[in-house]
């Protein structure tokens, strides 16, 4: 499920674009501390003085009066304390009220492109969250809190309650403390031309604007090298370890613009920020450039430009944050930031960069943006945050997903299920006379007679094989369902002895196309034993040119206890280079003797990201009819410290022998949630069925959660339109217009297939090149 801010963000695209979206969100609060044992720098050291006021600072504080306006009197009456403590909407209201009077402090307007983007972002994030009864109140809400702001900016009543804790990364000699003291406007923090002035953690706390700030200072990082990789793991760590106690809202990492070229080799460094702190860390991350009034050249030396120069060397930083996350998704906001005394200044006395920005009032509008975006998201507690890295082939569970899953899944009763419904189907036949005894002899053509016959009789006689050919495997699989019920009688008669069965070595798997190995005796095999066990390799057939692709291991048992009594057991365990996988189901299942019903017991465990769904199952299932079977069942499901119960019921009709009706509706709970969903299937098999696996089938799926209903449907066919030639088509859409189509053609005749794709895909690669090769030439135009 997408994340909350991901959704938002997608929206927001519609409106006027500003240089980089904003974000918000608290990395350190889910982090755990794997190095607590390296050792800690000195410990940090918390350093306050009075509150002080910037040279922006124009306005005057009016004194708080005790009387409070009518219109404020109002607003306060329509909402109960106590609903404003519990109710993290109310909470929100006061956290919009807030942030427009700190919109009017700033002297930003409120048609800003940037005030807009997070109030439209705050307003849907309330209406996901606010119940029906409340939507109303949501859309009255945001001009209530307009109106209230401007009361009680003017007022000065209430005093305003709003702070900021902002954590400062850099390198050594970026400008970390400097950029903090032109912030406070006077020197707060030891500033060094030549040496690391910051040896320790430094809390800078001040006043701007009536807004407290904290600032977190830290030592800076050395430059990547293989002896600074040391000291910078240590300095992280100990970063680390502070912050967890109280997370930042705000992440700053400064860097020199001056310093960054084609040669930038910062990614050792921003890969192991990520590594240690966590990829959530550039999630509400501000990156600052400092020394940004120097002069603007490109890399032949001439003048360009600023916004390009700045866009150019914005690119390369970010693309290296995107190598350390795995996601190119994330784009981070730019400040742009001047420090030294020389630097071009307004008349209020504030540095003014080259394009006539004033970055002091962006810099603390925009951390005050980022921060309540993160608080609206931390009070309505989404569950799916943000995410970052490339996507995960496991799938995260959530409550549809646990119904979906149960739904679909069918609990054993004994045996092999669809060899059951084989032996079913051919019940009638088995005493017939097989009619490939009856035909008569036919001569096989050689390949220079074959080619004699004319075009009418080459086709019939290849028609007769394929008939022939049916007839033959017809015949095979009866006489296997055949011994079967000899077996089963055998059984009951207790007339079968045990005997020792030897190792049968099963078919190789097909591995992956590029499997060259110089050893090709030393191929993964398995072996099927007495013991009913069943041990196999796991591949990958997408596996890497030269790869074996062998990944995991698959175990598989089944043995009947006693006469109605039938357990299995299948495990998987596979293991990549970063994650750990284990999938595994347990089946009981006893029949009666009139074999009408049938009582199953599973357990099933399954990895989900780092976490294990653990889910008990049990059902009973009726035949009713001689077509026609009903199955209940029950399940407890456990994941993430939550449980979950459902229950279901299904029903399979099968009529005539070509054409299987299944509908079934369940429901589950758990943690105050409910989800309801049912499916319908419908499945038309081909007349040689199940001689040859031809079937056409059709299925709907219906999922409510959270007064949310989606509807699926889906087609899946296997044909066989002529002798050398299967089609499987894969149709999957919803109602929310996304889906998949899936279309496999093997064919041994139409070799012009093949020759169409080669060339599709020539085309293609010749079409990208040429595209990269007219970018390249409009780049060099540029610089």
């Amino acid at each position: 499920m997408k994340g909350f801010i991901d959704w938002v963000f997608d929206l927001s695209n519609s409106m006027a674009s500003s240089s980089r979206p904003l974000l918000g969100t608290a990395p350190f609060s889910r982090e755990h501390d794997n190095h607590s044992q390296a050792p800690a720098l000195p410990e940090p050291v918390a350093r306050s003085e009075a509150p002080c006021s910037t040279s922006g600072d124009v306005e005057t504080q009016p004194p708080i009066s005790q009387q409070q306006t009518p219109l404020e009197s109002l607003y306060q009456s329509s909402i109960d304390l106590n609903e404003k403590k519990h109710n993290p909407l109310a909470k929100i209201g006061d956290l919009q009220v807030q942030f427009l009077r700190l919109v009017q402090r700033f002297g930003q307007s409120q048609n800003n492109i940037l005030v807009s983007k997070v109030l439209y972002r705050v307003h849907l994030a309330m209406l996901i969250r606010a119940e029906e009864s409340e939507l109303k109140t949501v859309k009255l809400k945001q001009d209530k809190a307009k109106a209230l702001a401007r009361e009680q900016e003017s007022s000065g009543v209430p005093e305003l309650d709003f702070s900021l804790r902002i954590l400062v990364l850099g390198k050594t000699g970026v400008g970390k403390s400097a950029t903090i003291n032109s912030i406070f406007g006077q020197s707060k923090s030891e500033t060094d031309a030549f040496q690391p002035a910051t040896d320790r953690i430094e809390e800078v706390t001040g006043t701007v604007s009536g807004v407290k700030v904290t600032f977190i200072d830290t030592p800076g990082f050395h430059p990547p090298s293989p002896s600074s990789n040391r000291l910078n793991r240590k300095t992280l760590l100990s970063i680390k370890r502070y912050v967890k106690k109280r997370p930042p809202d705000v992440v700053l990492y400064l860097d020199r613009l001056d310093m960054i070229d084609m040669r930038y080799s910062d990614f050792p460094l921003l890969n192991l920020i990520t590594e240690i702190l966590g990829a959530a860390i550039w999630l509400n991350t501000i990156l600052v450039m400092t020394h940004s009034s120097v002069a603007s050249e490109g890399r032949n030396g001439q003048s360009v430009n600023y916004e390009s120069y700045v866009g150019q060397r914005m690119d390369v930083v970010q693309h290296y944050i995107h190598q350390a996350v795995s996601d190119t998704k994330l784009e981070n906001p730019v400040l742009l930031v001047e420090n030294h005394p020389s630097c071009r200044k307004n008349p209020a006395g504030e540095y003014v960069l080259p394009n006539g920005q004033v970055w002091k009032p962006q810099f603390m509008f925009l951390c005050v943006c980022t921060k309540v975006l993160g608080d609206v998201q931390s009070l309505l507690r989404f569950r799916d945050s943000i995410g970052l890295g490339q996507p995960s082939s496991t799938r995260t569970a959530s409550l549809p997903h646990l119904l979906s899953v149960f739904l679909r899944r069918r609990l054993s009763s004994g045996g092999d299920e669809a060899e059951k419904e084989i032996d079913e189907l051919m019940d009638s036949e088995l005493e017939e006379e097989d009619e490939y005894d009856q035909l008569p002899a036919i001569r096989i053509l050689g390949k220079t007679r074959f080619e004699k016959l004319s075009k009418s009789q080459k086709k019939a006689y290849l028609d007769e094989l394929d008939y022939r050919e049916t007839l033959y495997l017809k015949k095979q699989l009866k006489e296997e369902c055949r011994r079967r019920r000899d077996e089963k009688l055998n059984e009951e008669e207790n007339l079968t002895e045990q005997s020792d069965q030897a190792a049968v070595p099963l078919p190789d798997m097909a591995g992956p196309d590029s499997f060259d190995s110089d050893f090709p005796a030393h191929r993964y095999r398995c072996i099927a034993t007495g013991d009913q066990w069943l041990v196999r390799p796991v591949y990958d057939p997408q596996g890497w040119d030269h790869d074996v692709g062998f990944d995991g291991i698959n175990i598989e048992t089944a043995a009947k206890v006693k006469k109605n009594i039938f357990a299995s057991a299948t495990g998987q365990v596979s293991r990549d280079k970063q994650r750990f996988t284990i999938y595994s189901e347990t089946n009981a299942a006893y029949t009666t003797d009139s074999r009408i019903q049938t009582f199953s017991v599973a357990a099933d465990v399954q990895s989900s990201g780092d976490d294990l769904v653990c889910s008990f199952h049990g059902g009973t299932k009726l035949k009713t009819f001689n077509h026609n079977t009903t199955d209940l069942g029950v399940a407890l499901t456990s994941f993430g410290g939550k449980y979950y119960l459902a229950g279901k019921l299904e029903d399979s009709l099968l009529v005539g022998k070509r054409v299987k009706l299944t509908v079934n509706a369940g429901q589950m709970k758990g943690s105050g949630e409910t989800a309801h969903g049912g499916s319908f299937e419908a499945s038309i098999r081909g007349r040689d069925y199940p001689v040859r696996n031809e079937q056409i089938g059709v299925t709907m799926t219906a999922l409510s959660f959270n007064r949310e209903l989606v509807l699926n449907w889906g087609l899946q066919s296997q044909v066989r339109p002529t002798r050398d030639t299967n089609v499987d088509v894969n149709i999957n859409m919803n109602n929310r217009k996304m889906g998949k189509i899936n279309v496999k053609l093997n064919s041994s005749e139409h070799w012009e297939i093949a020759l169409i794709s080669a060339f599709t895909i020539f085309k293609a690669l010749m079409r990208r090149k040429k595209v990269a090769s007219e970018i390249t030439n409009e780049s060099e135009e540029e610089l």
